[in-house]
């Protein structure tokens, strides 16, 4: 059976990479986009991020173009974007489809675990998030409307 630390993913550098790299840590699996409405959230995201590191949580990055072609750049372009627009540290990966036929083997298996509103598997929009715990659970789903701060109650009870 497989879990989420089986699944393997490419660095926003171009490297090939397994989730197992993360086992024990508590993740918030994040589909991002530069020109959204909702890209702000990335100061958010790294906020959380910055605080919570040290106790064993990472948020994890990944663009997608798939709503309103809202992430057109190339992984080096969105990269630059990350750094200069939000300081960004946390792991940022390469595009990906998070939602279709072509969906990244992650998504398939995020959407899988976790419905969202009205019980619908697909994802919806940009910066819909995942937190899962650090032994591959997958414990939250979360709209892009929900707000990085709004997530960290959350947090309380699944880190280490």
């Amino acid at each position: 059976m497989t879990t989420i630390h089986d699944i393997e993913v490419t660095t926003i550098d171009g490297e090939r990479m397994p989730l197992s790299r993360y086992k024990g840590q508590t993740l918030l699996i994040v589909n991002v986009a530069s020109q959204c409405g909702y890209t702000p959230q990335y100061a958010g995201l790294e906020a959380l991020y910055r605080k919570y590191r040290n106790k064993g949580f990472v948020v994890l990055g990944f663009p997608s173009n798939q709503f309103g072609h809202q992430e057109p750049g190339t992984d080096q372009q969105i990269r630059q974007f990350c750094s200069e627009k939000y300081n960004v540290t946390f792991p940022m990966f390469s595009k990906i489809n998070v939602k279709g036929t072509a969906a990244h083997e992650l998504y398939r298996y995020l959407t899988s675990k976790k419905k969202g509103l009205l019980g619908r598997s697909a994802i919806a929009w940009n910066f819909t998030k995942f937190l899962v715990s650090g032994d591959g659970e997958v414990i939250h789903r979360y709209g892009p409307r929900t707000t990085p701060d709004a997530i960290e109650k959350d947090l309380a009870g699944v880190l280490l």
